[in-house]
């Protein structure tokens, strides 16, 4: 008996677009507070530091998004090339694949008679769609979408990247640097919680990871500014 009203949450179908969001705002936080830390630390002039944001946001937009569409392009691609193989395979010899989805349902813990059944119910509907999900685990929830992950990478860097332009530009002398780093390590430890929250993993842990590797990030960016600036100067 199947009871009514039962929901299972499950967050697999979240990996895709959750890995590319959560990667883009942390670079993007990270990358253009460090780049502006660094500027900064040379002396450089409030236009200066602003500038060197702003073209670290759009840069680095622009570079996650290609970035991602090109590693998840490779990915559909291979798996649009195993489609294409089993599709054909089907055709060839459609006894020997129903034969070979009934031997993956009897690894799986099925008698051989009940498995030989699954198969043959699976390969009536759909058998491409059978040897899809249970031969080359593909589903509809996995699947490689180039343009959702080009544009979450996209959004997700410019959403991080702004957050240490805003803190610049809405300070002023040295708080503005002080209110800059706070902004960064509050913002990335919110990333890693929330990152940890939509994935069902500890939010302690992920915001202390993320907040330890930004924060040395930044500290190693801002000490090489300043010892450019040093030298230059």
């Amino acid at each position: 008996m199947v009871r009514r009203g039962h929901q299972e949450r499950h967050r697999g179908e979240r990996s895709g677009w959750l890995r590319a969001a959560v990667l883009g705002a942390d670079d993007g936080l990270v990358s253009t507070a460090s780049l502006m830390l660094g500027v900064a630390a040379s002396s450089a002039s409030r236009a200066a530091v602003v500038t060197a944001g702003l073209a670290g946001l759009v840069a680095g937009a622009t570079s996650m998004a290609a970035g991602e569409f090109v590693s998840v392009s490779s990915q559909k691609d291979v798996e649009q090339q195993d489609l294409s193989v089993e599709a054909a395979e089907l055709m060839a010899d459609p006894a020997a694949e129903l034969d070979e989805l009934t031997g993956i349902y009897v690894q799986r813990g099925l008698n051989p008679r009940l498995a030989r059944e699954v198969a043959v119910e699976f390969s009536r509907a759909d058998p491409l769609a059978a040897h899809a999900r249970d031969e080359l685990g593909q589903s509809p929830t996995t699947a490689a979408r180039p343009v959702q992950a080009a544009v979450a990478s996209a959004a997700s860097f410019a959403g991080g990247a702004v957050l240490p332009l805003i803190a610049m530009l809405a300070g002023s002398g040295t708080a503005r640097i002080v209110l800059l780093v706070v902004v960064a390590v509050v913002g990335l430890g919110f990333l890693g919680g929330l990152g940890a929250a939509l994935g069902g993993a500890n939010r302690r842990r992920a915001a202390v990871r993320v907040v330890l590797g930004g924060s040395i990030a930044m500290a190693v960016t801002a000490l090489v500014g300043a010892l450019v600036g040093t030298a230059i100067g």
